[in-house]
């Protein structure tokens, strides 16, 4: 009997391919040494194994025999008694069975043309269902459309007949206000001499009763007059008083140092030495709590320098948090206006700064620019005569602020009023 010839899988329809490949995938993790590209696709799903893995079943059943026959083996087993012949002409090609594969195919062509015809029959039927269902609408539209029209027809109607009730109330109406009204022009003119008469006296009375207001009221203005200018003396006094005591809270706290001081830091400048930040000095605490509770008094702090001070160890972000936080109370008890500015010169994202106290206004350096430069235009922008206080134990930021005519506050002296 001659061999016949070989019948790839591609040359198969497609639901029997599909079938092929599906019953392949199911029987796979059974398959003894499988193929290296399958052995992982054996471990996926049989859905997933038939989708994933078709291209390397596909490879592998049409170029490994042994797989192939393997494969074959196993589904033969596994089909029930009664399969479809779409299972039927899987396995046939599967055993290379391939005359009764023809077969099988021919009557499966045959099962799908009598199918595919009764679908079309069946689109056929559902079509003239769909376009009945459509007359119907279409029909219900209509009847509904002109059940609205005589809808709005009644009800016109019972407007019309509304407006003419109200029509001939109102006339009726005005016939009978008529009628008063000429009624009570009759009882008035024979009335209207002596209602004259009392009301020239009534307005003779009134006449009398105005001027004599008008006297009172000039006297009263008069009064007024005398008792504002009481009052703007008296607030002119007090201004005058509570200016001569902000002069003496102004008052600059008694001098330390000495001349030698200034000219020793004059020969260290010129020879090129860079002065360290003042060590706060005993006292700085309470100076500054006095300054801050001077009126509309303005703090800026140079962020970074104070929280390295104390809590270097910790992160950027807890340092921040732990500053702004812990100025909290001292604004509260002060009330001084409070800008905390951080160095941001390098960072192209500008961080946020959560749950700030009321008071306390956190500044972050614009890109290229250092916090030393926006505390110096802060100082500049506000008016000469505030108080005005810098804290930060850079000299330069010092040095510029109390040029500016701010006060310069070590960063010790404002955590030792913190407390930390």
């Amino acid at each position: 009997m001659a061999e016949e010839p070989e019948m790839t899988l591609t040359r198969l329809p497609g639901a029997v391919r599909s079938r092929v490949l599906a019953l392949a995938a199911g029987v796979l993790p059974d398959v003894a040494d499988p193929p290296p590209a399958l052995r992982k696709v054996a471990g996926f799903a049989p859905a997933r194994r038939a989708r994933a893995g078709a291209v390397q079943l596909t490879s592998a059943l049409e170029g490994d025999d042994d797989f192939r026959r393997q494969v074959g083996t196993l589904v033969e087993a596994s089909l029930p008694a009664e399969s479809t012949d779409t299972d039927l002409a899987a396995a046939l090609w599967l055993r290379r069975e391939y005359a009764d594969l023809a077969a099988a195919l021919e009557r499966l062509g045959r099962d799908t043309g009598t199918a595919r015809a009764a679908e079309a029959e069946v689109d056929r039927l559902r079509r003239r269902v769909a376009s009945l269902q459509g007359e119907s609408r279409e029909l219900r539209e209509a009847q509904r459309q002109q059940l609205a029209g005589l809808k709005e027809e009644n009800a016109d109607l019972r407007r019309r007949l509304g407006a003419t009730r109200a029509e001939l109330r109102a006339a009726r109406a005005a016939a009978e206000e008529a009628t008063a009204r000429a009624e009570a022009a009759e009882q008035a003119r024979s009335s209207v001499s002596g209602e004259r008469d009392a009301e020239v006296r009534r307005l003779r009375a009134r006449v009398s009763e105005l001027q004599a207001g008008l006297e009172r009221a000039r006297g009263e203005s008069r009064g007024q007059r005398e008792d504002a200018t009481l009052r703007a003396r008296l607030l002119l006094d007090t201004l005058i008083d509570a200016a001569a005591g902000l002069r003496r809270e102004l008052a600059l706290p008694v001098a330390t140092g000495s001349p030698a001081a200034r000219v020793e830091e004059e020969l260290a400048a010129r020879s090129g030495a860079r002065t360290a930040a003042a060590p706060t000095r005993p006292g700085d605490s309470r100076v500054l709590e006095q300054v801050l509770a001077l009126p509309r008094a303005r703090l800026l702090v140079d962020g970074y320098n104070v929280s390295r001070s104390v809590w270097e160890s910790s992160s950027l972000e807890a340092q921040r948090a732990r500053l702004v936080r812990a100025l909290g109370p001292l604004v509260a008890r002060t009330g001084a206006e409070t800008t905390v500015v951080f160095d941001a010169a390098h960072a192209e994202v500008r961080p946020v700064v959560a749950g700030a106290p009321r008071g306390v206004t956190v500044l972050f350096s614009p890109p290229g620019v250092l916090a030393d430069d926006v505390i110096g235009e802060l100082v500049d922008a506000e008016p000469p005569g505030r108080p005005v206080v810098v804290v930060s134990s850079d000299q330069e930021v010092a040095e510029a602020a109390v040029r500016s005519g701010a006060r310069a506050v070590a960063s010790a002296a404002l955590l030792e009023l913190l407390g930390v």
